[in-house]
């Protein structure tokens, strides 16, 4: 099957219900397949309760690059609270159960990549120090120094046990996430294993998900997107 499309993926462990609800067994996701085979998939992790244009464009850019595309609802717990952020356990949990649906879908567990947004690229770096995914990008990711909730660690301090080859996106005019703060991110997942690039620019020009406002902005988020095409690319093999 090609096109988009809403579907659910099973928590492991979902046939028991004596710890949750026959509901919150499964993540409802949104998928968007390639023509033809696939070859890869990619989890976009985004905080949205609605896909906003610019980031379906984007999913469906990436389905034509040949990935399968599969976005969960990170707030299918609490009543859909969108103030109930996914870290720690759920995360984890909402990932794998993503990750086994595109394995089950004929993809190959080192061609699964992971791409998350603002708090969901803290979620996306998180997600590669924790899971052997095939390769890992974050734009705008905050709690570089400091964790964002009590369940998410400092990136920096995490930064090190990367098991994917991580790419960072960042705005240097992002109050969220000052220079010196991806300085020393730049320097923590130098200390990993994996490939690493961080990649500032200037402004608040990075945004793949957003469309720029003039010329300018343009070429700059076509090159950030490009960066984000890129490193799927090299690294899910």
């Amino acid at each position: 099957m090609s096109g988009i499309y809403d579907d659910t993926a099973a928590l492991r462990g979902g046939d028991d219900m004596t710890e949750r609800s026959a509901a919150d067994a499964k993540v409802p996701i949104t998928v968007v397949e390639p023509e033809g085979n696939a070859r890869g998939g990619i989890v976009v992790l985004h905080e949205s309760r609605e896909f906003t244009g610019s980031l379906l464009e984007l999913m469906k850019a990436l389905a034509g690059e040949g990935w399968t595309v599969l976005a969960p609802d990170l707030f299918h717990r609490g009543n859909g609270d969108p103030a109930h952020e996914v870290f720690g356990d759920e995360l984890f949990a909402d990932f794998d159960a993503c990750f086994d649906w595109l394995t089950q879908h004929g993809v190959f567990p080192d061609c699964i990549g992971v791409l998350g947004f603002d708090h969901a690229g803290t979620a996306a770096f998180l997600v590669a120090t924790n899971r052997p995914v095939g390769a890992a990008v974050s734009v705008a990711a905050p709690g570089i120094v400091e964790p964002l909730t009590s369940e998410a660690d400092a990136l920096i301090r995490v930064a090190p046990e990367l098991k994917a080859p991580w790419l960072g996106l960042y705005g240097t005019d992002d109050p969220a996430t000052p220079p010196a703060h991806i300085d020393q991110l730049r320097d923590a997942t130098a200390r990993a294993s994996v490939a690493s690039l961080v990649i500032s620019y200037p402004g608040l020009r990075h945004r793949a998900d957003t469309p720029g406002r003039d010329p300018d902005d343009d070429h700059i988020t076509l090159d950030s997107q490009t960066r984000i095409f890129d490193w799927f690319d090299s690294n899910l093999r």
